[in-house]
């Protein structure tokens, strides 16, 4: 096969994925517009500005990754769309607190206003707490769909691994770490830094994968692996934030670039520098699409969906 025909069928591919990737990111949408809280059951404001954090785009990665484990590991029906609800609403209140003046201090996501620059700080924080606890009260309404032991074991077992890894054990956990980080005059050291990875980062997608594999009935053999290749793309997806956050390009992204260096902020590349920092995001995506070839199902989005990751540009 010639280059030419070589790099038009890459061409090809990447078009076909990225049409895949924005018809499940449009499902997202339209699933969350179907359990927004509804504004006449609380104040208006609060429910304003819950539903205009959740609705301010993204990538909607942890729904899209729980839909697919769902799907490779053999389930069927829309019993997942509470989780994948639910997680997106814990994501994003976590950075509806991280915009917050006493956080990262910043006044734009995703190139508009951030909740707390429009609402004041007081809703931005009462926004992010309305929407922390009715991810729960989204969740927890997949027992209805319950008919057997198991399904009621399935959704009981979901709902701890979304509330530890959302919790002091997962991203409340990271975030700690991350702020008293900040406040440590020594340089931190690799182990710190992927602390603040694993926890703050990979463990809602690590939520994410594992919820969609257990709703769909995951043989227990599966769960360390899987584990693995969820930490391996968070870790992955964090160091190459912070790579964008050196390299980026503030027009593409929807924020500024350069925060963290100005912040003062140590990173994992500002241990390793860009170019090593760049190896180690392949390194860990290549560990976890191993992982994906080896599960049941169809893997090939997943697969495309890891190069994607690590190859963006915001």
């Amino acid at each position: 096969m010639s280059y030419e025909m070589q790099d038009e069928n890459h061409k090809n591919k990447e078009v076909n994925f990225q049409e895949k990737l924005a018809e499940k990111a449009a499902h997202v949408e339209e699933l969350l517009q179907k359990y927004l809280p509804d504004e006449q059951c609380a104040p208006k404001t609060i429910v304003e500005a819950m539903n205009y954090s959740l609705l301010a785009g993204g990538k909607r990665l942890r729904p899209i990754l729980m839909q697919e484990m769902y799907q490779m590991f053999g389930g069927e029906g829309h019993g997942i769309e509470n989780f994948m609800a639910a997680i997106e609403m814990i994501h994003t209140y976590s950075l509806v607190h991280d915009d917050l003046p006493a956080m990262d201090n910043d006044e734009y996501r995703r190139g508009r206003k951030t909740t707390w620059a429009v609402y004041g700080d007081a809703m931005g924080i009462l926004a992010g707490d309305g929407l922390l606890n009715y991810a729960f009260e989204t969740a927890v309404q997949a027992f209805t769909g319950c008919r057997t032991v198991e399904d009621y074991q399935r959704v009981a077992s979901a709902l701890r691994v979304l509330g530890f890894n959302a919790g002091i054990g997962g991203m409340i956990g990271g975030q700690t770490a991350d702020i008293e980080a900040e406040q440590q005059s020594d340089p931190l050291t690799e182990a710190q830094i992927l602390y603040i990875h694993t926890h703050k980062t990979g463990a809602l997608i690590k939520a994410a994968m594992m919820i969609g594999a257990i709703l769909a009935g995951m043989p227990r053999e599966w769960k360390t692996e899987l584990g693995q290749c969820a930490m391996d793309i968070g870790i992955a997806f964090q160091i190459q934030d912070d790579i964008l956050d050196v390299t980026g390009d503030s027009g593409e992204m929807g924020k500024p670039v350069g925060s963290d260096a100005a912040n003062g902020k140590q990173t994992y590349v500002t241990l390793h520098g860009v170019e090593e920092a760049g190896a180690e995001v392949e390194r860990l995506s290549n560990e976890a699409i191993e992982i994906l070839r080896r599960m049941p199902g169809d893997s090939s989005f997943m697969e495309d969906l890891v190069n994607y990751l690590i190859h963006r540009r915001y």
